[in-house]
């Protein structure tokens, strides 16, 4: 018998609607191929450091940004985990801190994942040297298992009827 394709996906969730759909996206996939879904965000130290550093934030306003980061992360990992069980799916959330591609790379090599799972890059104003999509490369590059960069247009769709 052949090895199933995956077993573990690891789903990247940030600030954005297109991580929300390549997380619909990793519970379709676990509801068809019945593999363990994984969704981390990761607060990002490295560029609060950077800035601090670099006198755009005092070490007082760096604590304040980095915790109002750290709540948004668990709030979208909370919405995560009930967007996932309302369709019978466990996911298990991860929050970490560091450098993004780096946090998500080692993530992935610590669950033995077989796929990491991006949201598209989003299209907006002054968005073309966005930080994640900085960190989407680098992901790209530095991952040892196969990325996913989820742009389907029918997610809604296809997450209402699995």
């Amino acid at each position: 018998m052949a090895k199933p394709l995956f077993k573990n996906i690891l789903v990247v969730i940030n600030n954005t609607d297109s991580s929300i759909n390549a997380l619909k996206y990793a519970v379709i996939m676990a509801r068809q191929y019945h593999c363990k879904v994984y969704a981390i965000y990761v607060v990002d130290t490295a560029t609060i450091r950077q800035l601090t550093m670099r006198r755009f934030f005092i070490e007082e306003e760096s604590r304040e940004y980095e915790q109002s980061l750290d709540e948004n992360g668990r709030r979208y990992l909370q919405y995560a985990d009930e967007i996932a069980r309302e369709k019978g799916v466990k996911i298990e959330p991860m929050l970490r801190r560091g450098m993004i591609w780096s946090e998500v790379v080692a993530a992935a090599e610590e669950l033995e994942a077989d796929m990491i799972l991006l949201g598209g890059f989003e299209k907006g104003p002054g968005d073309p040297k966005d930080l994640l999509s900085s960190s989407a490369k680098a992901i790209l590059l530095n991952a040892r298992c196969s990325v996913l960069v989820v742009k389907e247009k029918m997610i809604e769709k296809l997450y209402k009827i699995c």
